[in-house]
C-alpha cells in the first residue's frame, strides 16, 4: 500500500495515541438527522464532523474503552469524497455522517474479531449491511468492542480489557453491543450498529439510556452469513432518539440476495412521525422460566411502572398479563450454542478463545443437528402460544432487564454455569422475542437512585415495527429523555 493511500487505523494503534494532550468535547455531537440535515443545509462539512468524532473516540478510548478498530484516514478520505459530492448537489439519507458499526460486521480492509483474541485477516468485502449504510452515504469511523462471540451482556475480555459505561464508568454497558451503546451514550458518533441474539442491541440500550431497535429476522441482513446463529441474531440500531434509530433502521434495511428471511419493507422514519393511537397494552412483571427466581429489581420495577402510567395518562389501555412462554428456553439453548459453536470453530486459534466459550461449543456440538432442527421446527407452536397475547393486547411491555448495570467485573471467574445463571438472573426478559423473530425497541424508563440507567421494552407480533417505533417517539416526546446525557469521559 503507498503512503498515498487511506489506512486503517486497529485498537493497538488508536491506543497508542492516547497520550495526546485532547480535551473531550463539552457536549455530544448533534444526532444522526441533525448531522445529515447540517450537511444537506451546507452548514458544517462532512471532514470537520467526522474529524471531531476521531477526536471524541480517541479522547474517550482510555476511558470508555469502546472502539476495537478506528478508520482515521480512510475515514477522512471518505469524508472529503463526501464533502465534493454535496457541493455538487448530491443528497443521500445519511450523506458524510459518520456512524460507527459493531465488530461482529464485516468492514472490507478490517479484521472481524468479533471479541475474540488472536489475528484475524482483514475482510475481503463490506457485509450487506455495512454496503447499505455506504449506499445512503455514510462514512464508517470504526468497529466497536463487543464480548467473545456476543454471548454475554457485558463488553469484557482480554482481547481488548473493559468497555465502560459513560454513566458510570465503575459498571457495563452491557452486552454483547457494549461499545456501540457506549460510544452514541457518550456522544462519540451520533448513531452505531449493533446485532441482538439475545438483547445485546436492548439490554445495552437500557444501560446506558439508549433507543434500540431489535427488527423482525431479516430487516437488516446479516449477511455472509444467511441465518446467524441459527435465526436468532438480527442486526439493529443504537441511538438517542427515536427518529435517529428509524433513520439508521431505514438505510441499512434490506436484504442480500442469498437471505433466508425478506420480510417486506417497512418505513421506520414515516412511522416515528406518526401518531400510534389509542393502543392495548399488556404490562408483564414475570419472566419466562429460567430457573433463576429472577424477578425485577424494584428500582427497575419502580421505573417500569413510572413509564405504564405515562403510558396509561397518554389515552392508551394498559393493564397487567401473563404471556404463555411456556418452555421456549429449551428451544432458545440448542440454537444458541450450535450458533455458538459455529462461529468458534471458524477461529484459528480456539486455544485463545474463553473457557466459557469452548464449554459452549462442546455444548453446541452435541446440540447440533436432531435436536437443534427440532429447537426451530417448535417455532411456529411458539407463534400461536405466544401470539395469542396479541389477539387482546397490541403491544407487551415488560422491564428490558432485571437488574440495573453490573459493575465492571462481576462476572470475571465465573464458570460456565454461574455466568449462564448469573446472565438469566438478570436479563430474563429480553431473549424469547429472538426466538420468536419478532420486533421489539427499548425505550429509556429512568434511573436508579444512583442515577445508573434502566430500560422496559416494547414487544410486538411479526412485522410490527412501525407501531413500536410510532409508540416509542409518542413517548418521547412526552418524557424527553435525550435531554439526560452522561457526563463528558476524561481520559486517564
Amino acid at each position: 500500500m503507498s503512503s498515498a493511500e487511506p489506512t486503517e487505523q486497529t485498537g493497538p494503534a488508536l491506543r497508542s495515541h492516547a497520550d495526546r494532550d485532547r480535551a473531550p468535547a463539552p457536549a455530544p455531537m448533534p444526532g444522526l438527522a441533525e448531522c445529515a440535515r447540517l450537511l444537506a443545509d451546507s452548514t458544517i462539512t462532512s471532514t470537520a464532523l467526522v474529524a471531531d468524532a476521531l477526536a471524541r473516540i480517541e479522547a474517550a478510548q482510555p476511558t470508555l474503552n469502546a472502539f476495537r478498530h478506528l478508520r482515521a484516514e480512510a475515514a477522512l478520505a471518505e469524508a472529503a469524497e463526501a464533502d465534493r459530492r454535496l457541493a455538487a448537489g448530491e443528497r443521500l439519507p445519511l450523506l458524510g455522517v459518520p456512524v460507527a458499526v459493531k465488530d461482529d460486521t464485516d468492514v472490507a480492509g478490517l479484521p472481524t474479531h468479533f471479541g475474540c483474541d488472536g489475528e484475524r485477516p482483514p475482510a475481503a468485502a463490506d457485509s450487506e449491511a455495512v454496503r447499505r449504510l455506504r449506499a445512503a452515504g455514510a462514512v464508517i469511523v470504526g468497529k466497536t468492542n463487543s464480548c467473545e462471540l456476543g454471548q454475554w451482556p457485558f463488553t469484557e475480555g482480554p482481547a481488548f480489557g473493559a468497555t465502560r459505561n459513560p454513566w458510570n464508568t465503575a459498571h457495563t454497558p452491557g452486552g454483547s453491543s457494549g461499545g456501540s451503546a457506549a460510544a452514541v451514550a457518550a456522544g462519540l458518533v451520533p448513531a452505531a450498529l449493533g446485532s441482538d441474539g439475545a438483547g445485546s442491541v436492548r439490554i445495552p440500550a437500557a444501560w446506558t439510556h439508549l433507543v434500540g431497535i431489535k427488527p423482525q429476522r431479516g430487516r437488516v441482513s446479516v449477511h455472509p452469513h444467511h441465518d446467524a446463529f441459527q435465526g436468532l441474531t438480527v442486526n439493529g440500531p443504537l441511538a438517542r432518539t427515536v427518529a435517529d434509530a428509524a433513520l439508521l433502521l431505514d438505510a441499512a434495511a434490506g436484504a442480500h440476495p442469498e437471505d433466508f428471511h425478506r420480510p417486506p419493507a417497512v418505513r421506520a422514519s414515516d412511522a416515528a412521525r406518526r401518531d400510534p393511537g389509542r393502543l392495548r397494552i399488556a404490562l408483564a412483571w414475570r419472566p419466562p422460566l429460567t430457573l433463576t427466581g429472577a424477578g425485577p429489581d424494584p428500582e427497575v420495577r419502580r421505573a417500569v411502572a413510572a413509564l405504564a402510567e405515562t403510558l396509561a395518562r397518554l389515552g392508551h389501555h394498559v393493564e397487567e398479563a401473563r404471556p404463555r412462554y411456556g418452555l421456549i428456553g429449551l428451544a432458545f439453548v440448542p440454537r444458541a450454542t450450535a450458533g455458538i459453536a459455529e462461529f468458534a470453530a471458524r477461529h484459528p486459534e480456539p486455544a485463545l478463545l474463553d473457557p466459557r466459550t469452548r464449554s459452549a461449543l462442546r455444548t453446541g456440538t452435541r446440540f447440533g443437528g436432531r435436536v437443534v432442527r427440532a429447537a426451530r421446527a417448535r417455532e411456529v407452536r411458539q407463534h400461536r402460544r405466544i401470539g395469542a397475547l396479541f389477539d387482546g393486547y397490541d403491544v407487551l411491555l415488560t422491564p428490558t432487564t432485571a437488574a440495573p448495570p453490573p459493575r465492571i467485573g462481576t462476572f470475571d471467574q465465573l464458570s460456565a454455569w454461574r455466568t449462564d445463571v448469573t446472565m438469566a438472573a438478570a436479563c430474563p426478559y429480553a431473549w424469547p422475542w429472538n426466538v420468536l423473530g419478532w420486533p421489539g425497541v427499548n425505550v429509556p424508563a429512568g434511573f436508579t437512585r444512583s442515577g445508573l440507567p434502566v430500560g422496559a421494552q416494547l414487544l410486538g407480533p411479526s412485522r410490527s415495527e412501525e407501531r413500536l417505533i410510532a409508540l416509542a417517539a409518542q413517548l418521547e416526546d412526552h418524557l424527553r429523555w435525550y435531554d439526560h446525557r452522561p457526563p463528558p469521559p476524561n481520559p486517564e
